[in-house]
Formats: structure tokens, C-alpha cells, sequence
């Protein structure tokens, strides 16, 4: 069986590890470069229960559970860690009358903690780019392929109704590349798709993030935070150090900017670098703005109902989604390859039930409202 797989993300990195190993000859298309946008520049936060009571709660627990699993599966270093995570509150140029009781020192005193969100029973990281790599890496050890080339088309038999692939442009060339079946795990850029099969509209929403170099290795605790700047506007900056000597933070979206048809021409708008720079300084002495080694942005996947596409397309053979994961897409990615996985070679999923997340639920996008440039 073969399986074309749109996409170098985490959901596509995934979906190609479970199918390598049930023995899928599987190929990865992407466009730029493994994990370039969202997957290599999220947050890589993990929570067991923090989508319960919810229909995002069975593939939530699946997945935290996976990552467990692949922490020692996988044969390689990107981070996976257990966390201890705190809620907290601050405010520009007002110390908090609040003692720090939890035991975090690294700190400011304008930081209040207000409690204790997860456990490290219930909460850890991964390094979300390393993650993803990692997954490719293992599938290309079962035989996967890599193509670094954009997918134009996708083929269809002689009736229209069933896909046979894909036709992929590689620099000035194009060939077509034939499949049993074909997933589409694009991020946002899955709205392009719309132009070939019926898809519900998927999103991005753009937000920031900086890195900074904090070799002194600050403890896996992980904050998320509401702040009110000096101009009275309020924040919610997450907070998360990593094994590597990094610490990640983000919390400033931009709600009105356009998706670049190329994930290579997503930059980061200087006035909300410039916010989160001066909340981070409020936040830590360690998150010092002569330490940032990076400052980024990436579009985030959405759906108009907030939860992910995954699954068969309806009225179109061989031919399946898996997007639209929203933030906890590097925590959901195992159980939908997973599950994408078992769709495929075995006609069903039964680790995770994929019912709220039919690609039929919602009308198809109409691809005539695509624009030139930015979507």
C-alpha cells in the first residue's frame, strides 16, 4: 500500500511514523522544510487533562499517553520531560503583595502565582521541532521517503471520484506521484486543498514567540500567565523552560494578519515582538532581551468550530484530512497518526473515536474566495 502524506508538520510526521509501522510504503511531501512553521516553533506543552469534558478529551488522553511511550520509542533526544505548571498574575510597574508559596525562585516580584495547574503526573514538554524530526527520522528508518516539492494537484481516476495521487512540482520540474491514498496534513495552508476535494475552511491564526538562552537551566515549571501592560491592555504569556537550556515564550497573537501562501514568507510583526519582549522582562530576571536567540512567528491551524478535521473526505476515495489541531497540535499529534493510521490500513479507528472530528460536519470551503498571495 502506498500513502502520500501532504505536509512535513507534526500531524503529517506522525500519521507517516504509525503508517511506516505497520509497514505502509509512505512518502512526505513539504513544501519548505520539516517542521518550519507551526511544529517547530510552538510551545511543545503537554497536558493530560486539559482538554477533558470536552470532545477533544479521548485523543487528549491517547496522546499524552503516546508521548510517554515514544519518549523511549523514538531513539532520540528532543526534550520530553515532566513539568510542574502554575497559574499567576502581574502587572507593569506594581510589585505583587503576594508570596511566592510554590517554591519558584527564578521569578520577579511583580509575578504572583496563584496555583498549581498540573502535576508532573499530568503535564510535560517536548522540544516540538526536534519531536517532529524525530518522528521522520524513525519513519525514513522503516523506509518512508522525504520529497522536498509542493503538491499542485491531486490526480483522479478516469470517473472523478476516487484520488490516485498527486502531482508535485519540484523546482523548475513536475511529476506525478501515485498513491492508494492521499492525506492532507497542510496546517493551514489545508486550504489550498479546498481547490481539489470539499473541505471545510481551516484557518490561521498567527502568534508570537521568543526564545531566550538561559544556560543556567532554570526548573521544568511551566507558567501561564495573565498580565496587564501599562497601557491597560492584558496578555496571557505562557512560560515554558526546556532541557536544552532554552526557555520558549508566547502570548501575543495577531488576530487580522494574512496567511503568505509560502510558509517561508511568515515573518513576525516588530510591534508584538516588541510587546512580548517588555512583558517577558516584567515576568523573569532570567528572560533578559540581550538573551533572545530567537524571535518568531507561526500560524496556528483553526476551524470555524475549534476542532480539528481528521478523517476520510467525504464523496472523494482514498483521500483523508488531519488538520486543524489549534494549540494542541504537538500534544494530539501521536493519537491522530495513530488513528489516521488505523483509518487507512484497516478501514477504521479504534484507539480514539474520530466521530467529532468528521470533515464532513461543517460545508466545504468555496475556494473561489482564495486570494492571490495571502490566504
Amino acid at each position: 500500500m502506498r500513502v502520500l502524506i501532504c505536509g512535513g508538520g507534526v500531524i503529517g510526521a506522525a500519521t507517516a511514523y504509525f503508517l511506516a509501522k505497520r509497514g505502509v510504503d509512505v512518502t512526505v511531501v513539504e513544501r519548505t522544510g520539516i517542521a518550519c512553521a507551526a511544529s517547530g516553533k510552538s510551545g511543545g506543552f503537554l497536558g493530560l487533562d486539559w482538554c477533558d469534558g470536552g470532545p477533544l478529551e479521548g485523543l487528549a488522553r491517547r496522546s499524552y499517553a503516546l508521548h510517554a511511550a515514544l519518549a523511549g520509542e523514538l531513539d532520540a533526544d528532543y526534550g520530553y520531560r515532566a513539568m510542574t505548571t502554575y497559574s499567576g498574575f502581574a502587572a507593569a510597574n506594581r510589585k505583587s503583595s503576594i508570596n511566592n508559596d510554590f517554591g519558584v525562585g527564578w521569578i520577579s516580584d511583580e509575578l504572583a502565582l496563584a496555583s498549581q495547574l498540573g502535576t508532573v503526573e499530568t503535564t510535560a514538554q517536548v522540544e516540538p521541532g526536534a519531536f517532529t524530526r524525530a518522528l521522520v527520522t524513525a519513519a525514513e528508518r522503516r523506509a518512508a521517503g522525504v520529497i522536498q516539492g509542493t503538491v499542485a494537484d491531486l490526480a483522479r481516476s478516469d470517473d472523478g471520484g476516487t484520488v490516485t495521487g498527486a502531482t508535485v512540482t519540484e523546482g523548475d520540474s513536475s511529476r506525478l506521484i501515485e498513491a492508494d491514498a492521499v492525506v492532507l496534513a497542510m496546517g493551514p495552508w489545508s486550504i489550498l486543498a479546498t481547490k481539489w476535494v470539499p473541505l471545510p475552511a481551516v484557518f490561521g491564526l498567527k502568534g508570537h514567540s521568543l526564545v531566550f538562552d538561559t544556560p543556567e537551566g532554570l526548573p521544568p515549571d511551566a507558567l501561564f500567565i495573565e498580565y496587564r501592560e501599562a497601557s491597560g491592555a492584558t496578555a496571557s504569556p505562557e512560560v515554558f523552560p526546556r532541557s536544552n537550556g532554552t526557555t520558549y515564550v508566547c502570548g501575543v497573537s495577531a488576530h487580522d494578519s494574512p496567511l503568505p501562501v509560502d510558509p517561508a514568507d511568515v515573518t513576525p510583526d516588530p510591534g508584538s515582538i516588541e510587546r512580548l519582549e517588555a512583558i517577558c522582562a516584567a515576568l523573569s530576571p532570567a528572560l533578559d532581551p540581550t538573551r533572545i536567540i530567537a524571535r518568531q512567528s507561526c500560524f496556528r491551524p483553526v476551524t470555524q468550530d475549534g476542532l480539528p478535521l481528521i478523517g476520510a473526505i467525504p464523496g472523494v476515495g482514498n483521500a483523508y484530512v488531519a488538520t486543524g489541531h489549534s494549540v494542541w497540535g504537538i500534544l494530539n499529534a501521536p493519537a491522530t497518526g495513530e488513528a489516521m493510521a488505523e483509518l487507512i490500513v484497516d478501514g477504521a479507528a479504534t484507539t480514539v473515536d474520530l466521530s467529532a472530528f468528521d470533515p464532513g460536519r461543517s460545508p466545504p470551503f468555496d475556494a473561489s474566495r482564495l486570494q492571490t498571495g495571502t490566504l
